[in-house]
């Protein structure tokens, strides 16, 4: 095209002529293309969650790695952080290079990978490494890695997906289809047992309905379900029972109960006051279990403070705020219930990990997303942020028609 053609183009097609004024030449690159349309606050909040993960790893990391040295073996007191370093290293490109997938792309990707990780969760059971009583996670060499993990994010797209045909035909059954596909990941997982990954893939499930306009009536039933669900776990289900018990009540004579565990992070939470103890002078945590998974968020309360966590719970708070203010306008069904569903989990599983640190719910075995120790978790977490941040892009300059009026009050 000659240079009069193309100026004859532009002045064809005002919005075309804005978009070129206002994208420059690097603009139009795959990275200045990714920058323009992605959810800068959103990529904030995460970046900042990931860089407080690594403050608070810092300070777990020699409680832990006084609790699990011995006699023969001796781990030296950052050796956490400096894994949970590597694993950001690993994961931050995983964040990103999801992020960068069109919306289909990602789509594609994600219903792949849940059918994978769906069947690798089945045979976790049969092959999986038994930790702490339970069989959750895959061996893979000298690492192990928890199936549930990578396929939260992947089968909350799918779902989505299923969902979002109801938008074209209210009559297709895809309450029950993705109500089965969901009793199936419950009961793996009860199996290896996982009470807590559970919870998390079900309220999911309850809150897509409910976005997707499913009627009050179906809801209605549906909750009562669950509650019978929770009812039989608790009859059923000797973990469950065995935990609520303990919660509900303690016996002050059993030191290595959930009880115990709930108690204790309760009091290293509260140890170091409003401003906390200041980095390495938690003294508390070195008697909590599992400092720089679990209950990670206890030993932030007692270095950094009640300020430090209650600064982490307003980020998870901003970043589910961000999505469903993000989502207000938009009309693909399938993107709205994707990131809506992604950010629910995102605060789902904070919510219950901070309920867990202070005392409020019994143990559960639930990390804190981006701050809690672990290599699969972090890469899983991130998988999860990258599509959340690729089914939010925007291209701010689509929806500025130069036709339009702009009312000045």
């Amino acid at each position: 095209m000659t240079d009069v053609a193309r100026a004859d183009s532009l002045r064809a097609d005002p919005l075309r002529e804005r978009v070129q004024r206002h994208v420059g030449r690097g603009a139009r690159s795959p990275i200045g293309l990714w920058f323009r349309d992605i959810d800068r606050v959103l990529l904030l909040i995460a970046m900042l969650l990931v860089a407080l993960g690594l403050v608070a790893v810092a300070a777990a990391s020699p409680a832990t790695a006084v609790r699990y040295s011995s006699g023969a073996v001796k781990i030296p007191a950052m050796a956490y952080f400096w894994r949970q370093a590597l694993w950001v290293v690993l994961s931050f490109p995983v964040m990103i290079g999801v992020s960068m997938l069109p919306a289909t792309a990602a789509r594609r990707f994600a219903l792949g990978g849940a059918a994978v990780f769906l069947v690798l969760l089945m045979a976790t059971p049969l092959i999986g490494v038994e930790i702490n009583g339970a069989r959750r996670w895959i061996g893979v060499g000298i690492s192990q890695f928890q199936p549930s993990e990578f396929l939260k994010p992947l089968f909350i797209v799918a779902t989505a997906w299923i969902l979002s045909f109801r938008a074209k035909d209210p009559h297709l059954p895809v309450v029950p289809i993705t109500g089965a596909l969901t009793a199936l990941v419950g009961c793996v997982l009860m199996l290896q047992p996982d009470f807590g990954q559970t919870i998390i893939f079900g309220s999911v499930w309850l809150t897509l309905l409910m976005i997707a306009g499913i009627s009050t009536r179906i809801m209605a039933l549906l909750g009562a379900l669950g509650a019978g669900g929770v009812v039989a776990a608790y009859v059923f289900y000797d973990t469950a029972r065995i935990r609520i018990d303990s919660f509900l009540f303690p016996d002050p004579n059993a030191v290595h109960t959930d009880s115990y565990q709930t108690d204790m992070a309760h009091a290293v939470l509260t140890a170091g006051g409003i401003t906390g103890t200041g980095p390495g002078g938690g003294r508390i945590k070195f008697k909590l279990p599992e400092a720089h998974t679990d209950y990670i968020y206890a030993v932030v309360g007692e270095e950094f403070g009640l300020i430090a966590c209650a600064a982490i719970a307003l980020l998870f708070l901003a970043l589910v705020v961000r999505v469903f203010v993000r989502l207000l306008d938009e009309e693909d069904a399938f993107r709205l219930l994707a990131a809506a569903g992604l950010a629910v989990q995102f605060g789902l599983q904070a919510l219950i990990n901070m309920a867990v640190n202070t005392g409020i719910a019994p143990s559960k075995g639930m990390t804190l997303p981006f701050i809690s120790y672990g290599g699969s978790s972090m890469i899983a977490l991130s998988l999860g942020m990258g599509l959340l941040l690729a089914f939010t892009r925007r291209n701010p300059y689509l929806t500025r028609s130069p036709y339009g009026t702009r009312w000045n009050g």
